[in-house]
């Protein structure tokens, strides 16, 4: 977690965890931030590899290719309903692990922490971040802590890094799309993004919006097994779907034509977004994913996904076609066909 690794034997203060704050101190390199890392870090995520307290983890590998992510979370506030800055952290990174058809094996965490905040605060979102890798079965084994002035930060950024294992035969990318393939998402659609939103707005509605954050590989791993040449795997976070399905476009050379009737989007996350005046298209999430895979494979795929708890609304939305332009397409409930065009600015900023 830092260069500084022993706390002196004399040095026995132990951190108000009610009533303390983070101070500049808690980034010198001295004392007191031997003593955050003693008292919050290590207790929190102590495993074999984090224990020796070095600059560097020494981890065993395993044969075959190595998958590597890095992702930074700014999201305000930092909790909200079903989830939190902490396990959006480590599910975010578990994810884009998963998306090559990986195993997830280690984390490594970096904290930067603005002065003044609770270390209360603080706890609460280890916490998390332990709970969220300890379900998963993957450690974090090395780490970061900086801390930043009042004012020039907001309470904490973390960026979590990832390394994972691709199995032998699997060869998952975006560029791998082929005309005639089907488009299947794992769930309902927007849900993380509305949630954030609408507790960050002091919004209401009559039946309560949480984040769908969640850890994806062991879906993942079952849809591997069941098929093992699906072609694209991504999680549609920032910009949503559509933006997803572009990234996918433009990567493979190729169109897509969604249809309107087969998105699963939750009723209270469609009538929220009309009322904020949001297109759920272009909504985060944080525990789905889109797959996309060969015709013949697709209703295998879709039963594997909906025998597993977080793929039990996924659904069959379409299906990659050619085009030079490289264009999404959706075909309206209506009957007509309108572009799903890259999102133009930010809807919903700081949301992950």
């Amino acid at each position: 977690m830092s260069a500084i690794s022993i706390v002196k034997p004399g040095y026995s203060r132990k951190l108000d965890l009610k009533h303390g704050c983070i101070e500049m101190t808690h980034g010198s390199g001295g004392r007191a931030m031997a003593q955050l890392i003693q008292q919050m870090f290590i207790v929190a995520f102590d495993n074999e590899y984090l224990r020796p307290m070095n600059d560097q983890a020494c981890f065993p590998s395993a044969i075959g290719r190595m998958v590597m992510s890095t992702d930074s979370h700014v999201v305000t506030p930092l909790f909200f309903p079903g989830g939190d800055i902490g396990c959006l952290s480590v599910h975010g990174t578990i994810n884009d692990i998963a998306m090559a058809g990986a195993k997830p094996c280690y984390l490594a965490v970096s904290f930067i922490l603005e002065e003044g905040l609770p270390l209360s605060d603080l706890k609460r979102i280890v916490e998390s971040m332990a709970k969220a890798a300890q379900n998963v079965g993957v450690p974090i084994v090395t780490g970061d802590t900086k801390v930043v002035e009042k004012g020039s930060g907001d309470g904490v950024f973390i960026t979590t890094t990832g390394l994972g294992i691709v199995p032998e035969g699997i060869n998952i990318s975006g560029a791998n799309a082929q005309p005639g393939d089907k488009i299947v998402v794992s769930g309902t659609l927007g849900d993380h993004g509305i949630a954030v939103m609408a507790f960050r707005e002091n919004l209401s509605f009559q039946t309560s919006i949480e984040s769908d954050t969640a850890a994806l590989h062991e879906l993942v791993a079952n849809m591997v097994v069941a098929v093992p040449k699906i072609h694209v795997l991504r999680d549609p976070t920032r910009g949503g779907i559509a933006t997803t399905l572009n990234e996918i476009a433009q990567q493979s050379s190729i169109g897509m034509m969604i249809h309107e009737d087969r998105l699963p989007i939750r009723q209270e996350v469609n009538a929220a977004c009309e009322f904020l005046g949001l297109d759920p298209l272009y909504i985060a999430n944080e525990g789905k994913l889109v797959a996309i895979c060969a015709a013949g494979d697709a209703e295998n795929l879709l039963n594997v996904m909906r025998a597993h708890p977080l793929g039990r609304n996924a659904a069959i939305i379409g299906e990659v076609i050619e085009d030079a332009h490289c264009f999404v397409q959706m075909q309206t409930s209506f009957g007509g066909n309108r572009v799903v065009d890259w999102l133009s600015g930010e809807q919903l900023p700081r949301i992950c």
